[in-house]
């Protein structure tokens, strides 16, 4: 099974760093696991909405260059349907139940996903109303898909 995290910008901070590559590390005995970064759009702090579809749009690109057709799609987005840690453990095995052996996670840049992506997506998924930096997304994304991987495993790590 191949899991990857498309996600915009790059991750500055070291303990972020740490902890992400701490749950890849254990992941390895369930998964290719890899983190795919794509430069975000350089935009001012207010935009037209105009403006802020044209950053979208091309941050928007650069992730759909990072998927394949084959590629089960997750995108997070804060419309998206919320998930219990057992419903996604079970969402996780069906998948791969039923040959879904390349799952990609997409985490956009800070105005969101492009309508292009979301269109891609073969679900949205909600980590819920919080705004979360994007740098934690990737850490607490990374941990949720360990946790999916130790519930269908029967471990005491999720209790």
């Amino acid at each position: 099974m191949n899991i990857k995290l498309v996600v915009v910008g790059k991750l500055k901070e070291k303990y972020f760093k740490q902890g992400i590559a701490e749950y890849a590390k254990r992941l390895s005995r369930f998964c290719k696991f890899q983190i795919v970064e794509v430069p975000d759009e350089k935009a001012p702090e207010s935009l037209s909405q105009a403006e802020m579809d044209e950053v979208m749009d091309k941050e928007g690109s650069r992730i759909l260059d990072k998927i394949k057709d084959r590629e089960y799609v997750y995108a997070l987005a804060i419309l998206g349907n919320e998930r219990s840690s057992e419903q996604f453990a079970k969402e996780i095995a069906d998948l791969t139940t039923y040959g879904h052996s390349d799952i990609t996670f997409v985490i956009g840049g800070s105005l969101g996903l492009s309508k292009h992506v979301l269109d891609r997506a073969d679900t949205q998924i909600s980590f819920g109303k919080f705004t979360l930096p994007h740098q934690l997304m990737r850490l607490v994304l990374t941990e949720q898909i360990y946790r999916a991987f130790m519930i269908n495993e029967g471990s005491p790590y999720h209790k």
